[in-house]
């Protein structure tokens, strides 16, 4: 990590988790956001610079400007110096990639920040239930375009286990069987598949309700780690039936 790199954005993030990402985002296809055609030569000059602005697209706002903007300082910074591989280069890069005096830098890292935040939120926030098949499925609505992000993490965290994701706002899904890679393909595919049954819910609603300690209750602060719009697919939220 670049030491110009602010800690708010990138202190959770190890370079594997992050290279992942731009991988398995970029084999996407169709199914990821246009990509800038500069984007592909900043890497070499940030590292910082390259994963802020893929953040940024992974947001599906409209920034497509800020975001040629963001990319074109950083890449104008780094070609003043004659060797474009040079340390000081890629320290000029980073400098200007972190000058949030400029606005288009100020729109890009925000929005960055705000997509890797929804991508660590929802890491722990997603509930899995097993299938028929003992596939585990999670549903969710994320602001962003974070599937991709999700990817690497859920391969470590299930193992050999299949496992799928499904964005129900963008009607996509991202599946692992066993020791296959991650994909993602259309949810209509993935719901021919998958046969899920509620019986594994209802045990954890009694489980969660049994040890539930209502003199504790803080809806402020739940309400800060679990924001309204996660609470429709958190299984604990509703009463065991």
């Amino acid at each position: 990590m670049s030491q110009l790199a602010l800690p708010e954005l990138f202190e959770e993030d190890s370079q594997k988790d992050r290279q992942s990402i731009s991988e398995f985002f970029l084999s996407l296809e169709s199914k990821n956001p246009v990509m800038p055609p500069q984007l592909a030569g900043l890497f070499e000059l940030s590292a910082d610079a390259y994963y802020s602005a893929l953040y940024a697209i992974m947001s599906e706002l409209p920034i497509e400007k800020e975001i040629s903007g963001f990319i074109k300082k950083v890449e104008e910074a780094g070609s003043k110096i004659t060797n474009l591989k040079s340390e000081e280069a890629r320290a000029a890069a980073n400098r200007a990639a972190y000058d949030r005096g400029d606005p288009n830098v100020l729109v890009v890292l925000k929005t960055a920040g705000r997509v890797l935040h929804e991508i660590h939120r929802l890491t722990g926030l997603l509930r899995f239930k097993p299938d028929n098949n003992m596939v585990y499925i999670a549903r969710c609505a994320p602001d962003h375009f974070i599937l991709p992000a999700l990817a690497e993490h859920f391969t470590l965290r299930f193992g050999e286990t299949s496992w799928a994701i499904i964005d129900e706002k963008r009607k996509l899904c991202l599946c692992r069987e066993k020791a296959s890679s991650p994909r993602i393909i259309e949810v209509s595919s993935a719901l021919s598949k998958y046969n899920e049954g509620d019986n594994w819910e209802d045990l954890w609603r009694l489980y969660y309700h049994s040890v539930n300690n209502e003199a504790r209750k803080n809806t402020r602060l739940r309400q800060q780690f679990m924001p309204g719009r996660y609470q429709k697919y958190l299984t604990e939220m509703e009463q065991p039936k």
